[in-house]
Order: C-alpha cells, then sequence, then structure tokens
C-alpha cells in the first residue's frame, strides 16, 4: 500500500507530500489541473523510462519517493534474491534524474536497475489508464484474465519448462538441417580438402623437426669445418690432450715425494679423462658430418608441402593443418550419417511436442472452468451497471503451441438480447468498455495480491446511476485489504471515497505550479458542490453534495 509519495521539480510540481490510507480514495480537479502529471510521476517511481523535460524548468534534478507498506503481501522472497534490506512496514522507492539524463533508481537506499525497480513496481501498483482499455484487443490480456482466475499457475509454469525443451530441439533441428544442407552442397569440395590433408600424412611435432635438420644441413660445409678445427686442436700430435697426457704423467711421478702435489695430479688427471671425452665426441660429430644434397633437398620438399598446406588454409601450424583435417572428417561423417541423426533429432521433438500437447490439454480444461466463472461474474457485476441484456461469453479456440499453450481467448460482448455476440472491443460502446474493464479488475483483484490499484478516469461515458455503481464496485475493492485510488471528474464516484484530493493550479512568479491537497470533510461539501454546479455554485448544489456524501 501506497503510504507517503515526494514529488519535487517534477513538471509543474515544485514540491509535493501527499500521505495515502488504505480504502477507496478519490482525486478530482479541472481538466489541465495536474491530475496526469502525477501518475506521471509514480509511473517514474514504478519503472517507467525517464526524460530530461519531465524536470521542472530551471531547475538542476527532480525526485519522486515513495514509501509503501508490505506487511500483508508477502514479499519477503523478491528482497532476499536480489540482497535489498526488507522492510515490511516503510519501504521506500526512490528515483532521481538530472538535467544531463541521467537517471538513477533505489529501493530502500541501494541502487538498482531500472529493470528492478519495474518488477517490484509491477507488484506495488496498477495504473489503469484509458489507454489501458486497448488491452481488450489483445489475445495475450484476455488469456491473462481467464489464468488469473484458473489460479494454475504451477500447471503453466510445468507446461512452460516443457514447451521451452521442446523448442529447444525446434532450434538444435533447424540448426543441424541447415548445416547438414550446406555440408552436403559443399560435399565434393570437403572431401577435397579431407583427401589433400590426408595424403600430407601430417605430424605434430614434424614441422620443428625438419626447419632444424634443413638448417644444419644448409651450414653443413661450415659446421664440419669447425668440428675439424676443434678435433685437431684436442687430439693432433700437439693437441690439447697429448699435452695434457704429458703433464699428468709428468705430476703423476712426484707425487710420492711430494704429496702436496696429490690433489693438483688428480684434479689434472681429471681435466684429462674430460677433455679426452670431448675430442672422442667430437671426432665422432666429424665422421658423420657429410653433406648430402638429396637429404636437403627432400627436406626443401616436404617443409615447401607443409608451408604451402598452411598458406592454403589460414593457419601458422601443422597441429592447426590436422584440426581442420579432424573437423573435415566429423562434417563428412555428418554428412554420412546425416539421416539416422534427423531422425533421432525428429523423434526427440515429436516426443516432446506430444508432451506439450498433453499439458497443453490439461490447461484447456482448467481454462474452460474458469471461462464459466469469469461469465457468470461478469454477468453479475455488468447488470448492476446498466447492462441488463448483457451476454459476456469467453470463447476459447485453437491456435499453434505457443508459450501459454495452444489457447485462443476473445471475450465476445453484446449489450442487447437480438444482437449476436462479437468480439467486446468491436462492438462496446466507451461507456460500456469503461465498465467491463472496471468489471474485469474488480474480479481479478480478487485473486491477485496486488496493494495498490488506481483508476485514470475509468468512468469517461457513464453518469448518474451508473457512476455510482462503478463508485460502489471500487468502494468494495477498497474494503479487502486494497488501496483503491480513482481520479474522477464525477462527483457520484467522488462522493464514495473514503478520502479525497484535489488538484489544482496557481499562477506565481515562476510560473504555473501544480498542487495536491487532501480535502477536509467540510471542503469536501464545497468541492463535489462544484463538480455538480460548475463554478457558480448553488444552494440546491451544496444539499446534494451534503446527500450524496451521506
Amino acid at each position: 500500500m501506497l503510504k507517503y509519495l515526494h514529488i519535487k521539480n517534477f513538471t509543474l510540481i515544485d514540491e509535493l507530500r501527499l500521505e495515502f490510507d488504505s480504502g477507496f480514495s478519490v482525486i478530482t480537479g479541472e481538466t489541465g489541473a495536474g491530475k496526469s502529471i502525477m501518475l506521471g510521476a509514480l509511473g517514474l517511481l514504478l519503472g517507467q523510462r525517464a526524460d530530461t523535460k519531465t524536470i521542472k524548468t530551471g531547475r538542476d534534478r527532480c525526485v519522486i519517493e515513495g514509501h509503501f507498506d508490505l506487511s500483508r503481501y508477502g514479499m519477503e522472497a523478491f528482497f532476499e534474491v536480489n540482497d535489498i534490506d526488507y522492510d515490511a512496514h516503510d519501504t521506500i522507492l526512490r528515483r532521481e534524474i538530472n538535467s544531463a539524463g541521467k537517471s538513477r533508481a533505489f529501493i530502500n537506499d541501494t541502487p538498482v536497475p531500472l529493470t528492478l525497480m519495474r518488477q517490484l513496481g509491477e507488484r506495488l501498483v496498477d495504473i489503469h489508464s484509458q489507454h489501458q482499455n486497448l488491452l481488450l484487443n489483445q489475445d495475450d490480456f484476455q488469456l491473462s484474465v481467464v489464468d488469473i482466475i484458473a489460479g494454475h499457475q504451477e500447471l503453466l509454469d510445468d507446461y512452460r519448462q516443457s514447451f521451452q525443451q521442446y523448442k529447444a530441439v525446434c532450434r538444435e533441428l533447424e540448426r543441424l538441417q541447415q548445416e547438414i544442407r550446406k555440408n552436403q552442397e559443399n560435399e565434393d569440395f570437403l572431401r577435397f580438402q579431407h583427401h589433400e590433408l590426408e595424403e600430407a600424412r601430417l605430424m605434430e611435432g614434424e614441422q620443428e623437426e625438419l626447419e632444424n635438420e634443413y638448417s644444419m644441413l644448409s651450414h653443413a660445409e661450415e659446421i664440419k669445418g669447425a668440428l675439424y678445427e676443434a678435433d685437431s686442436a684436442l687430439s693432433g700430435e700437439q693437441g690439447v690432450t697429448t699435452l695434457l697426457k704429458t703433464a699428468s704423467h709428468a705430476i703423476d711421478a712426484i707425487k710420492k715425494v711430494y704429496p702436496d702435489i696429490t690433489e693438483t695430479a688428480e684434479r689434472l688427471e681429471n681435466s684429462y679423462i674430460e677433455l679426452k671425452d670431448i675430442a672422442a665426441d667430437i671426432a665422432r660429430y666429424t665422421d658423420r658430418m657429410d653433406f648430402d644434397p638429396a637429404r636437403m633437398d627432400q627436406v626443401s620438399d616436404r617443409l615447401d608441402t607443409l608451408y604451402h598446406l598452411q598458406q592454403k588454409y589460414h593457419v601458422q601450424s601443422v597441429g592447426a593443418l590436422i584440426d581442420i583435417r579432424q573437423t573435415l572428417e566429423q562434417q563428412l561423417g555428418s554428412i554420412d550419417g546425416s539421416d539416422l541423426l534427423i531422425e533421432e533429432v525428429k523423434e526427440k521433438e515429436r516426443t516432446l511436442k506430444a508432451t506439450c500437447e498433453a499439458k497443453a490439454a490439461t490447461l484447456r480444461k482448467t481454462r474452460q472452468e474458469a471461462a464459466k466463472t469469469v461469465e457468470q461474474e461478469m454477468k453479475k457485476r455488468l447488470v448492476p451497471l446498466g447492462i441488463p441484456q448483457v451476454r459476456f461469453e469467453v470463447q476459447i479456440t485453437d491456435k499453434p503451441l505457443s508459450d501459454d499453450g495452444h489457447d485462443r481467448v476473445a471475450f465476445l460482448f453484446t449489450a442487447n438480447s437480438s444482437t449476436p455476440l462479437q468480439p467486446v472491443a468491436q462492438v462496446a460502446s466507451g461507456g460500456e468498455i469503461a465498465r467491463v474493464m472496471l468489471s474485469l479488475k474488480a474480479m481479478i483483484s480478487g485473486a491477485v495480491q496486488l496493494p495498490t490499484i488506481i483508476f485514470d478516469e475509468i468512468d469517461t461515458g457513464v453518469s448518474g446511476k451508473v457512476a455510482e455503481m462503478m463508485a460502489n464496485i471500487m468502494e468494495e475493492m477498497g474494503d479487502h485489504d486494497r488501496q483503491v485510488i480513482s481520479i474522477t471528474h464525477l462527483p457520484q464516484i467522488a462522493a464514495k471515497g473514503r478520502h479525497h484530493y484535489k488538484v489544482y493550479k496557481e499562477e506565481t512568479p515562476e510560473g504555473t505550479v501544480s498542487h495536491t491537497r487532501r480535502l477536509t470533510d467540510e471542503e469536501r461539501i464545497g468541492e463535489i458542490a462544484q463538480m455538480l454546479s460548475g463554478s457558480d455554485v448553488s444552494d440546491a448544489a451544496i444539499k446534494n453534495a451534503i446527500e450524496l456524501l451521506k
């Protein structure tokens, strides 16, 4: 329930502070006084998109803040899931818009995305404006009314889960068929590419080995010359190993008479042994190092093949070529086994479709039962609203499987017993549509826990006794732990409100300013009398106003 509304620097509103109560309240005022402005501000608070034009001229930002009592509506889970502090008795929504076009949204002082504010707003307030009468043209709105009365949300959720699985398989089948068609169109080319890569006998790491070998073959003479020079320096007649051996024998001969040289003798011996091994290795490398032009040509040809394939397939390594070959194998395999694969997915699709159709049939049964309730309830509500010969029928026909089943719902209506039933939006007058929408709202409000309902001139096209009956319906709606607010031009409705607010404009040095205030009992008499007789309030109008308020 909306307890308090604060609006600052919003179009014609300088600053507005209003307290609201439960039950049925009314808002009145002359056309253009600013009632729609207040609703616009409330819409921003509930998550509608902002426009910098809404900021009052000369101000740098506007702020709209609302306080709500949620203690009877079980919304704790929403706050817990979204990690927002929860205060059942004082939940605060705030919206700030600055002149630079930036908008910020807060729930209990926690910054939130606008989508999250909209999700909460849809559960807090339902604003029924005149354009909402157009909902009667929409099949999904009429279906949602029946679903609300049916109260089968668990069935609907279960169906939707199956339908999503079914659509996922349909998408997979379509993707698979497109892929196979594309592969089949390119089958010859794919087989040529696969054959080419198969013939190449690609091996991981081969290119690196060949590049190393080619580099060695390219420098064979240089390598052999260096090895020969090193071999001569180590193993020649005056080579290092020969000289070391001579030195080692000389030192070894004096170890017994000169013990201090023992460690040096061992080191010299070890150096001789190590260099002798190195010399032997170099000798082997020298013997093996022969330039082979034929091998060099083989390595060069093989590298050319690998480089050509990499350039052709736009990759940088043999490993990537191997991956392409494996992908081609899979594509060709899918072509070869496409019939079996398609049939498997089609069978899955048929199974899921049958499941959806069975669940949709269950939804149809509960909707048919709910449709009877809607028909009876609407007739019961519309007859007292001045349509004594009303006939109202809920027509359920087939449509392709969709997110809400396979039912298309249409509300058929006629105000006369002799006139055939037609879709309500096509045959009902403006006043009749207003009464139909009020009756629908009253009916579904009993099935939906919605704290606040606002009717914006739903009384368009009605007057007199009918207006009074509409007021009685809104008053009754406000008696069931609900807050109902009606913006009206009719005194019969205004008089039924438990609380009465007036919107009016004032000319100031800074321009036109819109104000709203709560009327006292005495002020209500004057306001309703003025609604009855116009600007010149007569004694009869005052007496009539007093009578209406009783």
